[in-house]
């Protein structure tokens, strides 16, 4: 196996534009399986269904990255360094109960599904001006011209980003999403980083002085629960959470999804002739090519065995979502896509207590977006050969780098 994985190179772009052969490999004969990340690390990587689902759930497995901040970096970049990755790991993601607890109900004041609902019009509207925009063109790189405005206009929208900012905080938040699952990979770009956290620190301050009715920066400001209120440093984290959770899922999805309809003619005829497979769709999408590879990351916190195999005290453990929707233990077919599917308890947005909060948000923007595209556009096809597309590199992320379309 371990020949299996240098040949197969994970992380590259061309081992993400179909990884799910070599998970079906190591699922059968290696589902604990040690890999070697792009820094040279190493992580536990969970593949199997029922391991995956159990691990979401597990306490021995911490969400607390401080046991994972390499000794020479933090020797070299000393307490700037510890000072700048609590700030930016401060949320829900990275921390356990009863931290967790505390903030999972501070946000739920403020990131509600009756919220989310609520935003059903605008996003339709944002949808279809987009559409509008490039009706008579016949063609479009679908990831800049609609995945990706979709949700930034909206998560924008929802924290209360003027629209004069909108540009420099997408520039920012593609950014830090793309890199904050590998502090090295960050290191570079503190400068910029800290430009956004400093606009950050000037928006609450803002909000603080004159709060404002309906958007979430003003709604977390004011959060209470048992009367406790979030600090600075966890107002900056949540607001960082809250674009990962509207932002980057909700772009894969739609563009991840469409390929892959385009790519199965059938599914994307029945679709057409039966609007009211929409929701299904959604999910199968989710599990059959969804917007994440993995969960983000947990740590050992105790020496225990899962699978045959000892995972060691402070060693990475990585759950492989691709690779557990894909299990045929627990999906029958797993590897064909059927918009009819029934039982699909897929586990695209996670599991247990760290379910991704921004799942009802990301389902609403991709309704929305492929109902009114293939509405509007029923001739949507490819622009190019499938085999050229780029996708990108990364640990946790799987999406295009873009998706040429013509209609």
């Amino acid at each position: 196996m371990q020949g299996q994985e240098t040949e197969m190179e994970p992380f590259s772009p061309a081992f993400q534009a179909n990884p799910y052969p070599f998970y079906e490999q190591i699922r059968a004969t290696d589902p604990i399986y040690q890999v070697t990340l792009p820094h040279g690390g190493r992580a536990w990587w969970i593949t199997g269904y029922a391991d995956s689902e159990a691990a979401l759930k597990d306490s021995r497995l911490t969400k607390n990255p401080q046991v994972s901040l390499p000794p020479d970096l933090v020797e070299k970049y000393g307490s700037g360094l510890l000072e700048f990755f609590e700030l930016i790991t401060s949320h829900m993601l990275y921390t356990d109960p009863p931290s967790h607890t505390r903030l999972r109900t501070l946000i739920g004041k403020a990131f509600t599904p009756a919220l989310i609902e609520q935003w059903r019009e605008r996003v339709q509207v944002y949808a279809d001006e987009l559409l509008d925009a490039v009706q008579d063109q016949g063609e479009m790189e679908l990831i800049t011209d609609f995945a990706s405005p979709i949700p930034m206009m909206v998560i924008s929208e929802m924290l209360g980003i003027p629209t004069r900012d909108q540009e420099q905080f997408r520039d920012w938040t593609t950014m830090l999403v793309g890199n904050t699952a590998d502090l090295r990979t960050l290191l570079p770009l503190l400068p910029q980083a800290q430009a956004f956290v400093d606009y950050l620190y000037a928006l609450i301050g803002q909000r603080r002085l004159q709060p404002q009715t309906d958007d979430l920066v003003s709604k977390l400001v004011q959060a209470e629960a048992e009367g406790e209120k979030l600090s600075e440093r966890e107002l900056i984290s949540m607001i960082f959470l809250l674009i990962i959770a509207g932002y980057e899922t909700t772009v894969n999805l739609i563009s991840n999804g469409l390929l892959s309809l385009l790519q199965h003619p059938e599914q994307l005829a029945l679709l057409k002739s039966d609007p009211s497979l929409l929701k299904p769709a959604i999910e199968e999408l989710l599990r059959y090519n969804g917007p994440g590879f993995a969960a983000t990351n947990r740590w050992a916190n105790e020496d225990f065995e899962l699978g045959g195999k000892l995972i060691r005290r402070g060693e990475l453990v990585v759950v492989v979502l691709a690779s557990a929707n894909r299990d045929e233990q627990q999906f029958s077919h797993a590897n064909e896509l059927d918009i009819t599917r029934r039982e699909n308890r897929h586990l695209a947005f996670g599991k247990g207590i760290h379910y991704c909060i921004g799942a009802p948000l990301a389902r609403l923007e991709g309704q929305i977006a492929l109902g009114t595209l293939l509405r509007r556009f029923p001739n949507i096809q490819l622009d190019g050969d499938a085999q050229a597309l780029r996708w990108r590199s990364g640990v946790l992320i799987h999406g295009l780098e873009a998706l040429p379309v013509r209609f």
